[in-house]
């Protein structure tokens, strides 16, 4: 059982998480003025995933590693059009330390702007209007059913989140990027 996270502002409200259980995709968010990182600590502990795909940068730019010249991008963030590391600062600090908090769980960077692209193109709309019918779009893709629909986009990113967790699993996703430097997996 994997699990996925949008990953959002700490005290925002914004984070959200997909998993599995009881052969259904159930949706969790942080509460505004909440620690999200607390929370996701709570539930990770709680749940025992055998994996974790979030949507938030993992690495830095390999010029920091005295790899490459480049020191706002991965190769990665260039080639899905992703923000830059550098530029969500705080919250790839943020990442990188939820990660390292549980050293038994892998955790694999996704990006659930590129798989909407891929897998849904005609979903122009994504994050602009229309979540009821997004939704339904996004649900014909998936393994397994919602115990209830997303309420928000950020609980959508979350389920695509899922998915891209789900394609890994089974060897179907597309890797972007330099495993030497951070690969984010689609």
């Amino acid at each position: 059982m994997h699990l996925s996270i949008d990953y959002g502002s700490k005290l925002a409200g914004t984070t959200a998480v997909c998993f599995e259980k009881n052969n259904q995709l159930h949706l969790a968010q942080s509460a505004k003025k909440q620690d999200a990182d607390d929370w996701l600590h709570q539930l990770i502990s709680a749940e025992k995933p055998t994996a974790v795909y979030i949507d938030a940068p993992l690495s830095l730019p390999g010029v920091y590693r005295d790899e490459g010249s480049d020191y706002f991008y991965r190769a990665g963030d260039r080639a899905v059009g992703a923000m830059s590391p550098m530029f969500l600062g705080g919250l790839t600090a943020r990442a990188m330390q939820l990660r390292a908090a549980f050293p038994a769980i892998p955790f694999f960077e996704i990006y659930p702007s590129q798989l909407r692209r891929m897998l849904l193109p005609e979903a122009s709309f994504y994050k602009k209007s229309n979540l009821p019918e997004f939704c339904e779009m996004l649900t014909e893709l998936l393994p397994l059913p919602l115990a209830q629909p997303p309420e928000n986009w950020h609980q959508a990113d979350a389920v695509l989140a899922w998915l891209s967790g789900w394609r890994h699993g089974r060897g179907e996703a597309e890797a972007f990027g330099d495993e030497n430097e951070g690969v984010i997996w689609v």
